[in-house]
């Protein structure tokens, strides 16, 4: 493996070097945009080459800041902001991967005057518990209206504890056409992702029997006999086509905006939203009756569950909108989706002793709908929701609301956004049915009903963040103890409050995320009531006049620390994370010591891992007996380019 990135590595930068001794100060168009939860809208999002801790690369903490790992980079964890987790029924078999994944609502476009390329490669741990990520991305333009791209991510990661690795490999090829009036958007996922099962180690307390060079040595529950593992495949599909219909359409190109003639200028737009998804589930184990199981429902030599879902959604919709140029804008839409849905599972026959397949077909049509007005740059409120008429989610709906207000102060602009949401929907089909060697449940839950609130205030001038969460939830669906499925008929609330803020003096910085969330049945949902991520660093940027180089570097610490609280546990066989009231997880800190740097467009970082493990005790586990991985010294490279 070190030798196929190495190759890899030595091809893509010889040009890369190249083309850095040719770099200028010339400007070039690089735009980058996503679709909106509807797919209606583009909406812009910032190219992520910031070079301000750098040492955070983790793909999976720019989906959340705060998150439960089971220690080894690559395997399922979820996130410690109830705001932050996925709660989707339709992802409902990759919630706990998410993050690594390509999937439609994730997809992004570009549009560039000149090739762009980045490759970003990590590395840590000796060769026998060595972690490694590898990213490669490109993007170019055949010409002003047509993009291609692609993505490639590897998370290759043997860990430090007996039976860990984890082995994450996913693609994504990207196309996009934005002509005056018709565009198109294309996006195709491959989601390859396995887990080797430990079970979790026997005793926390054999942690401090064990020098850092024979940590492997630790006892797990589910070792190289149980040969354990699971394994995730996923793929799919989007394609969004759209024309529009006006009477003197705007070429974006155009450097001086125009008016449209008409009635306010009115367009309308029709729309094909196409998805195709599928996605399949293994789990295997050479050893079924060792003992980690209660239950045996199939066989006593071998595990091999399986299980596979795939959906196919076909939405029409009509958008309209006022012109762009004026003022005051208006503009909203209405559509129709389709849902054809399968599900199949291998499940316990009881009788025999064999498994069984069993195949289940389910469908829904979805009215959508969506209303906004928009009042100068500065205002803009915003409607959307979605009516399950028919099939097994008939009844289903959900209804979110915006407002949003913009100030211009002295430092900058700030930004006010107030956000609502009502949402009644009925659970995954997989809390209702399940089979397997070792978990079987029937069951007939009711629909969950939410009331969301919110308010984010942003002041990026000052490097200030402010948000406040508030949800009700009647029949809160998750798993609870025995690692099945669960709901609590009572109303359950949560609150949390978010704050990020940078502050520096000379050259020292600091930057803190703060979150404070609090439930109001512990039993049902227990939540750390304070969790903080803060990183306090020097920089400072080296200029060489006889060169003309620049080089900048932050010299720092990062730490991650959450209060006591009862952390989720995993249940391998199944690959969710269930509710516990035996073990308590928190008040450790996790420190991380390091050093980025940036030359033009490479950015550097070296860093030491977890460097007070040892030092302070040995509760530095997240989930129960999923001890986080001991000091270990870790590196990477971002290089980018686009010449």
């Amino acid at each position: 493996m070190n030798r196929y990135i190495s190759i890899i590595l030595l091809l893509a930068f010889s040009p890369g070097i190249y083309a850095q001794k040719q770099d200028t100060l010339k400007p070039r168009i690089l735009k980058q945009w996503h679709l909106s939860p509807d797919f209606s809208e583009e909406i812009n999002s910032p190219i992520d080459t910031v070079f301000s801790l750098f040492n955070r690369f983790k793909i999976a903490d720019r989906y959340s800041s705060f998150n439960a790992s089971m220690g080894n980079y690559g395997l399922p964890f979820y996130q410690i902001n109830f705001f932050d987790r996925i709660t989707d029924p339709d992802k409902f078999l990759y919630s706990s991967y998410y993050p690594f994944m390509y999937v439609p609502d994730k997809a992004v476009f570009m549009n560039t005057q000149v090739p762009f390329t980045e490759i970003v490669w990590t590395f840590a741990g000796p060769k026998e518990t060595s972690e490694q990520t590898f990213r490669v991305r490109h993007s170019q333009n055949v010409n002003r209206f047509l993009n291609f791209g692609l993505i490639y991510d590897i998370v290759y990661s043997l860990g430090q504890y007996n039976y860990q690795r984890a082995e994450n490999k996913t693609f994504s090829f990207y196309s996009s056409y934005t002509g005056v009036k018709y565009k198109l958007y294309f996006a195709a996922g491959i989601n390859n992702l396995i887990s080797y099962e430990n079970g979790g180690i026997t005793d926390k307390n054999e942690l401090s029997k064990f020098i850092p060079s024979k940590i492997r040595d630790v006892p797990v529950n589910l070792g190289g006999l149980d040969k354990a593992n699971s394994m995730l495949m996923n793929r799919n599909l989007l394609l969004v086509q759209r024309y529009t219909l006006n009477s003197n359409p705007v070429d974006k190109a155009d450097s001086v905006p125009r008016k449209r003639s008409g009635f306010f200028g009115l367009s309308g737009t029709f729309s094909h939203i196409f998805m195709l998804e599928s996605n399949g589930r293994t789990y295997s184990d050479a050893r079924p009756s060792s003992g980690f199981y209660d239950s045996i429902f199939i066989s006593k030599t071998v595990t091999f569950d399986s299980l596979y879902s795939r959906s196919l959604k076909n939405t029409v919709r009509f958008d309209f909108t006022t012109d762009e140029t004026r003022k005051f804008r208006l503009g909203g839409g209405v559509g129709l989706r389709n849902e054809i849905f399968r599900y199949s599972q291998i499940v316990p026959t009881h009788d025999t002793m064999f498994a069984d397949t069993v195949q289940w077909n389910r469908s829904n049509n979805v009215l959508v709908g969506r209303l906004y007005n928009n009042i100068g740059d500065k205002f803009r409120w915003m409607a959307t929701g979605e009516l399950f008429l028919s099939g097994y989610r008939a009844g289903d709906f959900n209804l979110n609301g915006e407002i949003s207000k913009s100030f211009d102060w002295k430092k900058g602009r700030a930004s006010w956004l107030l956000t609502g949401a009502i949402t009644n929907r009925q659970p995954s089909f997989w809390y209702d049915r399940w089979g397997s060697n070792h978990f079987e449940w029937h069951n007939n839950f009711s629909k969950e009903f939410r009331i969301d609130l919110g308010s984010d205030f942003s002041y990026p001038a000052r490097k200030a963040e402010l948000k406040f969460n508030y949800a009700i939830i009647d029949n809160y669906t998750d798993f609870g103890p025995g690692a099945m499925p669960s709901q609590h008929s009572g109303g359950l609330s949560v609150a949390a409050i978010t704050v990020r803020k940078e502050m520096s003096a000379w050259k020292f910085h600091l930057a803190t995320d703060l979150l404070i969330q609090k439930s109001s049945n512990t039993d049902v949902l227990d939540l750390p009531l304070v969790t903080v991520r803060s990183a306090g660093y020097f920089e400072h940027l080296f200029r060489f006049e006889q060169t003309g180089g620049r080089l900048n570097i932050q010299l720092g610490v990062d730490v991650t620390y959450h209060t006591l609280y009862h952390s989720y546990s995993y249940m391998p066989a199944t690959g969710r994370f269930f509710r516990q009231d035996q073990v308590s997880n928190g008040n450790y800190p996790f420190l991380n010591v390091f050093l980025n740097f940036k030359v033009k467009r490479t950015r550097v970082f070296i860093m030491y891992d977890h460097v007070n493990s040892g030092l302070m005790g040995y509760d530095y586990d997240m989930i129960p007996f999923y001890p986080m991985n001991i000091r270990m010294f870790r590196y990477g490279l971002a290089w980018t380019f686009y010449d």
